[in-house]
């Protein structure tokens, strides 16, 4: 079965508030079973515009990406982030 991943590509505008999402949504992305395979660190744009902030998270499947991003605990946590930052988010199957 192919894996569920979502991509986040993040500028923050309120650091404070969204280490307080930061934090919650770990404990939800690893209570649903997903995989932290990047996040923060070293990036440089190749092609297009960059963002200061990249997060690549792997699930067992789409749906399993998909179920974790509309629970009801990621959105509690999603509004953490309210204001503290632009962020564009992708979720997409691969291997």
């Amino acid at each position: 079965m192919p894996k569920g991943y979502l991509i986040s590509r993040v500028d923050v505008t309120d650091a404070e508030a969204y280490a307080r999402y930061a934090a919650e949504a770990t404990k939800v992305i690893l209570a649903h079973g997903g995989r932290i395979l990047a996040r923060g660190g070293r990036a440089e744009a190749l092609e297009g515009k960059a963002r200061e902030r990249n997060v690549v998270l792997e699930f067992a499947s789409y749906e399993a990406a998909r179920a974790h991003f509309y629970s009801a605990e990621y959105q509690a946590a999603r509004a953490l982030r309210q204001g503290a930052a632009e962020i564009e988010m992708v979720l997409v199957e691969g291997a």
